[in-house]
This record gives structure tokens, sequence and C-alpha cells, in this order.
């Protein structure tokens, strides 16, 4: 069983109120195989929502409370980004999953890369809050770039 993220199979959940939609994705879904979540709708924000960016650090440090998730209006969205990562591994665990495809570069979701704080569109390695807290309990996370059989 997988967990991916809702974006990901056609639900409008993005910041934008968007989708990036994957037919593969979507056919796991219909065939069972996943359940889809939003960390960032689990965490209690509205769609659409202004976006957001870890600053200080990655997901990791947002766990372990050495970094924060900001809107572009410098609003502190922490707490929501957390209890989001705390409900979607609950869900994970509870199908017993041990793979999650997540939306690259998202704070919530980033596997390998997220946006640097800047607000610039600049990069940085790491982890969204939730794919660390996903990795941190043994579920192996992958993007939808890097998902080895779609």
């Amino acid at each position: 069983m997988k967990v991916i993220s809702a974006c990901l199979v056609g639900c409008h959940c993005r910041y934008d109120g968007g989708s990036k939609t994957f037919d593969p994705f979507v056919k796991m879904v219909e065939d069972g195989e996943a359940v889809f979540v939003c960390p960032e709708q689990l965490g209690g924000l509205a769609t659409p929502r202004p976006p957001a960016q870890i600053v200080g650090g990655t997901g990791e440090d947002v766990l372990d409370g050495n970094a924060k998730v900001v809107t572009d209006a410098g609003v502190d969205v922490t707490a929501e980004f957390v209890r989001g990562a705390q409900d979607t591994l609950r869900m994970a665990q509870l199908v017993g999953a041990k793979e999650a495809i997540l939306k690259e570069r998202s704070p919530s979701c980033g596997s390998s890369a997220i946006y640097d704080g800047t607000f610039t569109k600049g990069k940085r390695p790491g982890h969204g809050v939730a794919a660390a807290l996903l990795e941190r309990h043994g579920i192996k996370v992958y993007s939808e770039e890097t998902y080895p059989n779609k």
C-alpha cells in the first residue's frame, strides 16, 4: 500500500487551488494500491491558500523545532504543517503504507528538493515536513519525478 499526494491524483488542493494529475498514480488509487492525502489540508489550511516555504532549514529542522514554515506575507503556519504531517503519518500507518509518492518541492511533500524560503523560486536539497516525518517512521518517500514504477 502507498500514500500519494492528493494533488497528484487530480484533487484541486494545491496552494493555488490546482492539481498536477499523473494518470499512473490515479490508476494506483483506482486499483486499491494507494490512498491519497493532502497534508496541508489535513493540517487545517484552506484551499486556495497563500504560498508557504520553510525558512531556516528543511522539514527535519521544522520537526526538531529549528525552522519554521511561513507564508509569503510572513504568517507562521508551522503548527498547521506539523499537524498535517502527523495526520498523514497516522493515515499511512492505518493502511500499512510502506511507500509514499509526494509532490516535489512542496514544503509538506518535497522528497529531495524544497523551495529555499526566500520566495524567489530558489531551491535547496531537503524534505518537506510530511516527507521528513514519514521517512523518520520507515516509510520510503518518492516524488512524482523519482518514483521508479510509474
